[in-house]
């Protein structure tokens, strides 16, 4: 199955679903445990290197994916950690400071016992989100997505 993108004309969010055939509570794990984080987060092409991973409200992430000659830093904090049903958190990509959104990840348990995952990210503005969603950033979840599929459907 493949993610669902809603990107309304005039709104600054941007919503993504997708259905994980894994129960939540493996899911949830996936987006806390850094050494899983590092597995399925990013293009393929890219090694993700995890600096910090404290999932805890208050607690700060920053990550880098590395590719040859190109390197892109993320970060944000952890405003909400509630296992396994909901994740609320600032990311921040360090190419261009000062466009933070705040994203909303819940987790929900499906009536097969997988786990539907419902990503809300509000940007800062309309402009924000619209550059957000031209920049690539479709293909990017998409393949991080199927890379956590890979990830939680084997274990």
């Amino acid at each position: 199955m493949k993610t669902e993108f809603i990107i309304e004309p005039d709104r600054q969010d941007i919503v993504m679903k997708r259905v994980f055939d894994a129960p939540p509570e493996a899911v949830f794990e996936a987006f806390t445990d850094p050494r899983l984080v590092a597995r399925w987060l990013g293009p393929r092409e890219y090694e993700t290197a995890i600096d910090r991973w404290t999932p805890e409200p208050g607690g700060s992430w920053r990550y880098v994916h590395r590719a040859e000659d190109r390197e892109h830093g993320f970060h944000g904090v952890f405003h909400e950690v509630r296992a396994p049903h909901r994740i609320v958190q600032t990311f921040e990509w360090e190419g261009l400071p000062g466009h933070v959104s705040l994203e909303t990840a819940t987790f929900r348990r499906t009536a097969g016992g997988g786990t539907e995952l419902i990503t809300v990210a509000v940007y800062q503005s309309v402009e924000d989100r619209d550059g957000m969603a031209a920049s690539g950033m479709r293909e990017g979840v998409e393949e991080s997505y199927d890379r956590l599929a890979e990830l939680v459907e084997a274990r």
